[in-house]
């Protein structure tokens, strides 16, 4: 038989909300016996039944307690005394130092009735407390982010259960130069748990960056920096050496920028690759790490957020045994992801594929990777030439940069092979111009290029909790939307501010937005009469090719993405 709770035993807070007639007594009782049976406080299982929200509880406490109430989004995690309550008791009596003044503390708190909490805190700082009132939500995240900036020792950052990876390494590797500083196994451990947590987040990039006080990890998740930890500032140059270490570069080289690789091997059927870039600064070194995960390749072309024409034009233009594929877009828009998309389809037995890259990021079975050295003199141009004595079928030239490049890539694809490769052009028609632009000659412009991709990346909305935007039925005219598209079958969706469990403020992942342009014969004719790239536009336009703001208003027609996102990305 379950125990009932008694009105006896309920805590002051359910007591003045009930005093408030924010609660019955029937509501308060029922909650706080699944409070004890959750073994949770009041209050954490008072919001999650949805019953009050934060703010209306730490309104009504402020009122029937006389406290001050204070919104925390309105101050700075700079200007708050974090060394004043230790991370340990932040979380276990749950309140953050707000303010230190001579003998005295202000103290942030959800629950001011909890007298053993206030007894507690007064007894560990040696001060007299004055409570603050915050919103409970508010306060949960702000003790999760002085908790982990707040560490100031590698052992309290770290757990020995989170291990048992390998780091592939040379065991050449700066063999006189390593020291026990170095294998230290704290720092060891400490930059293991950010490669393994940067995985599990889904981050493409990792950052250590020194300043001259603090030190501080961040992540690109879905395309934006976020940062995760502020460690000790002492332990910047052991980190730093540990990564040059197993990255194979030169620890006692701080002057000049130094590029590496490394392998962190998670399972026997799994392993991630970090390509490390290091960059010397005035307050030391700092350190990227970019992730290259095979598995990204492999993901099929379905998942890159192609419409089913867009899929068809793109798969009918690769499979042809010649011509030239380009795929265009700004640094970081997911070139290379659409690109060994594309050698994964066409990677069978029969064919020959040989790819010349800056670096080669990703390793392909089957495929000859070639890294161009420029200081060797192995450029793009010349892995090229070499790759035609290769007896190819298939050439992928990571990027054209001059006309050497481009005028090899022209001959190679009208000469029997099938080449891709990428450009750094803002959309499909004006990567025509642009080769016109390096030199290339019209008429072979148009006789070898067969398509032209142009993409962007937008944040994916969070399916578990966005929510209908409300925007004017003129701003969407506005925007690119026809009138005829607004037909009350479909509504914008909008990120939900502070997001939930399941995504990064609203958002979770990342969709391609995509202008794929077949170069047809009228299209030819525009290049071979040197047209501009509008001329070539009005022609695509004309032949029903969705531009990349056009192809965005699709995805929030579909609910994929927010007008925000797609305004940002395809925003000339």
């Amino acid at each position: 038989m379950a125990a009932v709770t008694s009105p006896s035993k309920l805590g002051g807070l359910a007591r003045m909300l009930i005093h408030q007639k924010l609660l019955s007594e029937d509501e308060a009782l029922a909650l706080q016996a699944a409070a004890n049976a959750a073994k949770v406080s009041f209050i954490t299982q008072l919001l999650q039944s949805r019953k009050l929200s934060a703010l209306q509880v730490s309104h009504a406490a402020s009122q029937a307690f006389g406290f001050p109430l204070l919104d925390l989004n309105a101050i700075s995690p700079d200007d708050l005394p974090s060394k004043s309550i230790s991370p340990q008791l932040m979380q276990s009596a749950r309140a953050i130092a707000l303010y230190s003044r001579s003998n005295t503390l202000f103290v942030g708190l959800s629950d001011p009735t909890n007298l053993h909490t206030l007894d507690e805190l007064q007894f560990q700082t040696g001060k007299a407390l004055v409570p603050i009132i915050v919103e409970d939500d508010k306060l949960s995240k702000w003790i999760d982010k002085l908790v982990e900036a707040g560490d100031t020792t590698m052992s309290a950052l770290i757990s020995d259960d989170d291990f048992g990876l390998d780091i592939e390494q040379d065991d050449k590797a700066n063999e006189p130069e390593a020291s026990l500083e170095v294998e230290d196994a704290p720092i060891v451990k400490y930059l293991q748990k950010m490669l393994l947590d940067a995985i599990n987040l889904g981050a493409s990039d990792l950052h250590f960056e020194p300043y001259e006080k603090f030190y501080r990890v961040r992540y690109r998740i879905d395309g934006v920096l976020r940062e995760i930890a502020q460690p000790p500032l002492a332990i910047k140059e052991k980190l730093a050496s540990r990564i040059k270490v197993i990255s194979n570069l030169d620890i006692s080289e701080k002057r000049i920028p130094q590029d590496g690789r490394m392998k962190l091997v998670l399972s026997k059927t799994r392993a991630i690759d970090f390509r490390v870039s290091t960059l010397p600064m005035i307050n030391g070194e700092k350190i990227v790490m970019r992730i290259l995960d095979p598995s990204s390749a492999k993901l099929g072309i379905d998942a890159l957020g192609y419409e089913a024409d867009q899929k068809e034009a793109l798969l009918k233009a690769v499979s042809r045994p010649y011509g030239l594929v380009l795929v265009t877009g700004p640094t970081g828009s997911g070139k290379t992801v659409s690109l060994y998309t594309c050698l994964n389809i066409l990677n069978e037995p029969g064919v020959n594929i040989s790819t010349a890259e800056d670096p080669a990021e990703i390793p392909l079975a089957g495929v000859n990777q070639v890294n161009v050295n420029d200081k060797q003199g192995l450029t793009f141009a010349a892995a090229l030439k070499a790759f035609l004595r290769q007896d190819p079928d298939i050439i992928m030239i990571g990027e054209i940069r001059d006309l050497e490049t481009a005028d090899m890539a022209i001959k190679a694809a009208s000469t029997g092979h099938m080449v891709l490769s990428t450009l750094h052009t803002n959309d499909a028609p004006s990567t025509l111009t642009r080769l016109m632009n390096m030199g290339v000659a019209p008429f072979n412009i148009a006789s070898a290029v067969s398509l032209i991709t142009a993409q962007r990346l937008a944040r994916k909305l969070c399916p578990h909790c966005k929510v209908p935007a409300d925007i004017p039925r003129e701003a969407l005219l506005s925007i690119g939307f026809k009138e005829s598209e607004l037909d009350g079958t479909w509504h914008p969706y909008r990120h939900k501010e502070g997001g939930c469990e399941h995504c990064n403020g609203g958002y979770k992942g990342r969709v391609g937005i995509y202008q794929v342009m077949p170069v047809s014969e009228a299209m030819s004719r525009i290049i071979m009469q040197n047209g501009t790239a509008h001329d070539i536009a009005d022609q695509a336009q004309l032949e029903g090719v969705k531009d990349l703001r056009q192809s965005g208003l699709l995805k929030v027609k579909q609910g994929l993405t927010s007008l925000d996102e797609v305004e940002a990305v395809t925003n000339e």
